[in-house]
């Protein structure tokens, strides 16, 4: 049975999101909320750092200036590592020394100047006026200079200025893409949180990989199917990002200045295409052909919906190859109650009164149902034949009342030939692996690790040498 602990917080959890989801009914939405931003003061938001601070570097951007869709960049260490799969060239690079950021007793703070910026501008740093010219900063925000690697450092002779890391392209690692979904019953949760921050840098570094945590818009204000456009959005916008990048490289190979002038007119097309938005960890780190899905709770459904969509775009959303999803305690639900559904309607954290008023916030009133597709997996003519479907890892909770529920789809996909195993957890509840109090237990740092012992099934360039 869970601590006397999470049963208290349970208790607690529950009557405060009760009232939060009874307040978003009573609150008559305001029509003007036109972009589809949705304020959660509630939420305790772990701010961007592109330093490595415990091995990771993050960095947010904003895609979609119509509907204020963001992501967060989660980039490994590991990424600085050289691309040599030779062990000599290996033991070389962990020799060489990596620059980090100087303590705060040693840079002169006052020629330091921090400016947070959108997905139109480098994100980096700026220092005092006049230390470094305007063309300079360009290339060294982009991280194009040749005279800066890994962590970009540099000193204008009063005081060190940390830039935050500027990958260097040619000489760049590239990592698996962990699309990942954060959960919230609809209505709460961000991609920021610190709940949310804490478990993708423990995905990425366990996993190596970069996570990309997606910001899709929250319901009452935007309802179905904001959320899950939101997710298919970003994973065009990963292929997207591919072929800019791929773009870009192709015309940056400038051997001389008369191959220079000749393809000055080509860098001009280019340019006006957006090859300036290129993503620079993206571009230097992220292997798009190596995409994983990972949805937690409600984000699960989002997965498994941005996964039936990669099966029907197939090679439309090339090079982006979805080659796994990972549902934790999936949200799903149904008219017809499972044995879970009737024993632990009144389990801990969420309940199914809880959920079913969730879900008439997330769903159309006119379009409410129980076995509408975005919440019964099971129903027929949800999208292409499970047999086209990806390999599915599912993790489920002893005490999750809707466990059944995803354990019926899984077994669905087994029965087509999917690899689909199905991680149980004794005396887990619903987010065990994510949820802030429960986050450093020995159970989800576990569940961490079991999730990538299986997932580099799917992710390793040396084949299926890993075994579930």
């Amino acid at each position: 049975m869970p601590s006397v602990a999470v049963k208290l917080y349970s208790v607690f959890f529950k009557f405060l999101l009760k009232h939060r989801l009874q307040n978003r009914i009573q609150t008559p939405l305001d029509d003007s909320n036109e972009f589809g931003v949705t304020s959660r003061p509630e939420e305790s938001v772990a701010s961007p750092n592109p330093s490595f601070t415990d091995g990771v570097a993050t960095k947010d951007i904003h895609i979609d200036p119509f509907t204020s869709l963001s992501i967060r960049i989660f980039l490994p260490e590991s990424a600085l590592n050289p691309p040599d799969s030779d062990s000599k060239h290996q033991s070389k690079a962990k020799s060489r020394p990596i620059h980090r950021p100087l303590n705060s007793d040693q840079i002169d703070t006052s020629a330091l100047h921090i400016v947070r910026r959108n997905s139109l501008e480098p994100t980096a740093t700026r220092c005092s006026t006049g230390s470094l010219p305007q063309e300079e900063f360009r290339r060294i925000s982009y991280g194009c200079s040749n005279d800066i690697e890994n962590l970009n450092l540099r000193s204008d002779g009063v005081g060190g200025v940390y830039r935050g890391y500027a990958p260097s392209i040619d000489k760049s690692r590239k990592l698996p893409i962990v699309l990942q979904f954060h959960g919230g019953g609809w209505v709460s949760g961000s991609n920021d949180s610190v709940a949310n921050d804490f478990f993708c840098r423990r995905i990425a570094k366990l996993c190596d990989v970069m996570v990309v945590a997606v910001g899709y818009r929250l319901a009452p204000e935007n309802k179905f199917p904001a959320a899950f456009e939101d997710g298919l959005k970003v994973l065009n916008w990963l292929g997207k990002q591919a072929n800019l990048a791929e773009c870009s490289k192709s015309m940056g190979n400038v051997k001389s200045s008369a191959d220079f002038k000749k393809s000055d007119h080509q860098r001009h097309i280019v340019d006006a295409f957006g090859a300036s938005m290129v993503e620079p960890w993206l571009a230097a780190h992220g292997d798009p052909t190596r995409c994983v899905l990972l949805g937690v709770s409600c984000g699960s459904n989002i997965a498994d919906y941005v996964a039936r969509k990669a099966v029907e775009a197939g090679k439309r959303l090339d090079p982006v190859k979805v080659v796994a999803q990972v549902l934790m305690y999936p949200f799903f639900i149904g008219s017809v109650p499972t044995h879970s559904e009737i024993k632990l309607a009144n389990t801990y954290f969420y309940d199914k009164p809880m959920c079913m008023l969730a879900w008439k916030l997330f769903l159309a009133e006119e379009e409410f149902s129980l076995d509408h597709p975005a919440a019964n997996p099971l129903v027929p003519g949800r999208g292409p034949p499970l047999k086209f479907m990806p390999p599915t890892l599912t993790v489920v909770a002893e005490h999750d009342w809707m466990r059944d529920r995803a354990i019926a789809y899984s077994e669905e996909l087994r029965k087509v030939n999917v690899d689909a195993p199905v991680l149980e957890y004794k005396d887990a509840v619903h987010e065990f692996a994510t949820l802030d109090m429960l986050l450093k237990t020995p159970q989800a740092q576990a569940c961490g690790e079991d999730i990538a012992i299986w997932v580099k099934k799917y992710i390793s360039l040396r084949g299926h040498e890993f075994s579930y």
